[in-house]
């Protein structure tokens, strides 16, 4: 939007706000997306903690066992 100046000075100013305004934008939205990938990140390590913390079933527990057993029987041999 081009103004001319009108001797007040405003014409100016309105064009100097909507020339700020246009650089913000990009920085926003820039600003926006680093506060969502943030928050994913968050999100991310509270689940990752949450599954690192739950217990080993007892079927992979038995599994587990049963495979050091067959791996100490066949250093044996």
């Amino acid at each position: 939007m081009m103004m001319s100046y009108n001797g007040g000075g405003r014409a100016l100013e309105r064009e100097d706000e909507s020339a700020e305004a246009s650089k913000r934008a990009p920085r926003r939205a820039l600003d926006e997306a680093r506060l969502r990938q943030q928050a994913i990140g968050v999100k991310l390590r509270q689940m990752f903690d949450r599954v690192v913390n739950e217990p080993v079933p007892d079927e992979f527990l038995d599994i587990l066992r049963r495979h050091d057993e067959q791996a100490k029987g066949g250093d044996d041999k």
